[in-house]
C-alpha cells in the first residue's frame, strides 16, 4: 500500500468509530471497557485505510476523465486484496437477494401477483408468496452462509 496520508487537522484527534471498536473488541475478547489508547489506535488505522482507499478510488476515476467515483472504482482500488475483493461480492450478492426479496413482496402487496376471481388466491402465488417470506426469513436467520456457493 502506499505510504499513508498525514491527517488532515480537523480530524487530528476526533474518532469516527469509537463506540464500534469499543464493541468489537469485547466480542473477540477484550475488557469490557478497553484502553483509550488501543481504541484510538484502531481508530487511526480505520479512518487512514478509508481515506486511502478513497483516494485510490478517486485517481482511478480521474484517470478515466470523471469527476464523480463509482463502484467501480472502489473495486478497482481493493483489487489487490482477496479478502476485501471477497467480502465485497458477499455483500452485493446479499443486496440482490433483499431486493429480490423486497420487490417480491412489494408485488404481493400491491396486489400484481396473488388475488383473482373474486379474492382467492391460485395455488401458484401461493407458492411463491411462501418462498418470498421465508427466503427473507432464511437470509435474517442464516445470514451469509449459504451465499458462498452461488459460485459453484
Amino acid at each position: 500500500m502506499t505510504e499513508p496520508r498525514a491527517r488532515a487537522a480537523r480530524h487530528k484527534g476526533l474518532m469516527n468509530f469509537e463506540h464500534e471498536l469499543r464493541e468489537m473488541l469485547y466480542a473477540f475478547g477484550d475488557d469490557k471497557n478497553p484502553l483509550d489508547e488501543t481504541v484510538r489506535v484502531l481508530d487511526e488505522i480505520a479512518t487512514d485505510f478509508l481515506i486511502e482507499t478513497c483516494h485510490t478510488a478517486a485517481k482511478s476515476a480521474e484517470y478515466s476523465g470523471r469527476t464523480k467515483i463509482k463502484l467501480d472504482d472502489f473495486k478497482f482500488a481493493i483489487r489487490g486484496d482477496e479478502l476485501l475483493t471477497g467480502r465485497h461480492k458477499e455483500l452485493l450478492s446479499q443486496d440482490k437477494v433483499l431486493k429480490d426479496a423486497r420487490k417480491q413482496i412489494a408485488d404481493i402487496d400491491e396486489g400484481k401477483v396473488g388475488l383473482e376471481r373474486g379474492g382467492r388466491k391460485r395455488k401458484e402465488d401461493k407458492i411463491v408468496e411462501k418462498e418470498a417470506i421465508e427466503g427473507v426469513a432464511k437470509f435474517e436467520v442464516h445470514g451469509d452462509e449459504d451465499l458462498g456457493n452461488e459460485d459453484e
